[in-house]
């Protein structure tokens, strides 16, 4: 179930551009029908962009010039290519795209389908083929009942080809629904005695009365973490899939029980931290900023320090330099945001991890939330923090971990500050730093703290020339 962002930058030393033709997309698909350029011109023309954007992942870089070429010589824009992004190559890099005060982007490759807000964005997954005729057999292997209330998921990449797999399926199997990718075409009302599902940047409608925990999951793609989202979101469902690489299908046997136990495990760590570091994961993802002020508002009510941290793609490198945070949240796209924390020297969770940990009125339920934006005020997933909570659930719990006591009680910032000079005096200035800073605080328990300065003790001296050269061989050293 681990993720990880787009290369952390040190590939790019040493990466090679390929030619063309021998890229990511297939060779036996042209660019023109893999990059859909009808599509793409026609959404600059008839919207007369004339600063476009193309975002492409580091495996279709290799065809990124000549697709521009083509664009700019048909549209008459200009044209950037944006390579290396600064987070996830899943999500949109909006803020690329405004360096150059591009109008709109073109995202190529595997999609999140995050939300944007700031500009137009046209999806171009690519069109990996599908032996259609293969995943319907497949497909009846697996669901030898006619009657079998299925729902076919797919990896954006084969999303063209779903159509043609539903036109094979409809006459067998009457109770079988078919996902589709969120566009403005594809966005319908639901019917009477139906519930229409939106997630992942899909949608879909089942049947009210039957329920979306007693439908079976299919899915058409490759093992990854797309795959691992939709099987910790529906936990509660049977999954089976098809890869259309190898032709072959299964039943999927993750341990989704030892997944979830995982994070459990995690939202103990998460509700035993004191100082929690806040990590963006993104800055095109619509409603970011709304969550990491919600973030910071329930981890200030469950008594604990926050840090806001903006580290571009994170790696345990960079997030080692910041020894005082007992956790980090991190706050990414559905793709990027169960990141195996492992290699990590404090571990990592998600927003629903954090809330969990902060909000007594969160029970879990057995439903595990990825999406960020479900937990905001008017989502589905919103629970408030009570005001206050009973005695009876503010009694001091027990740490799983450390067997320590712990309180729950929330805490309440006082409605006035004091304004006399002399409401509070401490003893020293280490003291006041300590308590409004956890770094502070954490560097008065280390044993070594750096070097003393030693303020009006030292002698002052003139400065006087140093050494020349370079540390192998300095120019006052004799040659041996």
């Amino acid at each position: 179930m681990a993720t990880t962002f787009s290369s952390d930058g040190a590939d790019l030393m040493q990466r090679m551009v390929t030619p063309v033709g021998v890229g990511g997309h297939p060779p036996t698909v042209g660019l023109e029908e893999y990059y859909e350029l009808d599509r793409t011109i026609a959404f600059v023309l008839d919207n007369k962009f004339t600063k476009v954007a193309l975002q492409f992942p580091d495996e279709l870089l290799s065809d990124s010039a000549t697709i521009a070429a083509k664009m700019e010589e048909t549209t008459g824009s200009k044209i950037y290519i944006l390579g290396d992004t600064s987070y996830g190559s899943c999500c949109v890099d909006e803020v690329a795209a405004q360096h150059v005060n591009a109008g709109a982007v073109v995202h190529y490759g595997p999609a999140c389908l995050s939300p944007c807000c700031k500009l137009p964005v046209l999806h171009v997954f690519g069109r990996q083929p599908l032996d259609v005729m293969r995943c319907a057999e497949v497909f009846q292997e697996l669901h030898p009942d006619l009657q079998a209330h299925v729902i076919v998921l797919s990896d954006v990449a084969y999303s063209h080809a779903i159509d043609n797999l539903a036109s094979q399926l409809h006459p067998i199997y009457p109770n079988v629904i078919f996902s589709q990718v969120d566009t403005k075409e594809t966005l319908s009302s639901a019917q009477p005695d139906s519930v229409q599902v939106h997630q992942f940047g899909r949608h879909f409608t089942v049947d009210e009365q039957h329920g979306l925990a007693n439908y079976c999951m299919f899915y058409v793609g490759s093992e990854g973490p797309e795959l691992t989202n939709f099987m910790l979101s529906w936990n509660q469902s049977p999954f089976s899939s098809f890869n259309p690489k190898t032709g072959e299908g299964r039943r999927e046997t993750l341990d989704v029980n030892r997944a979830l136990r995982r994070r459990l495990y995690l939202v103990e760590r998460a509700r035993d931290a004191q100082v929690v570091g806040i990590v963006v994961g993104t800055l095109g993802v619509a409603n970011y900023l709304s969550v990491l002020e919600h973030l910071q508002g329930i981890i200030h009510q469950a008594g604990k320090r926050a840090y806001t941290l903006a580290v571009g793609k994170p790696s345990p490198a960079k997030l080692a330099n910041f020894l005082e945070v007992d956790i980090f949240v991190l706050v990414a796209c559905p793709q990027n945001s169960l990141l195996d924390s492992s290699d990590f020297y404090r571990p990592l969770v998600t927003p629903y991890e954090m809330e969990m940990a902060c909000n007594p009125a969160r029970a879990w339920t057995g439903r595990y939330v990825i999406d960020f934006c479900c937990l905001l005020p008017g989502a589905s997933e919103h629970i408030p923090i009570p005001d206050k909570i009973s005695d009876s659930d503010s009694q001091p719990d027990i740490s799983l971990i450390t067997g320590e006591m712990r309180s729950t009680c929330l805490y309440t910032a006082p409605d006035s500050e004091p304004t006399s000079g002399a409401a509070v005096i401490c003893r020293s200035h280490i003291q006041t730093v300590a308590q409004i800073s956890p770094a502070a605080s954490f560097l008065e328990s280390r044993s070594w703290r750096g070097l003393e300065q030693k303020l009006g003790q030292t002698a002052v001296t003139k400065s006087v020339p140093g050494r020349r050269g370079v540390a192998i061989a300095y120019e006052d050293e004799s040659c041996r």
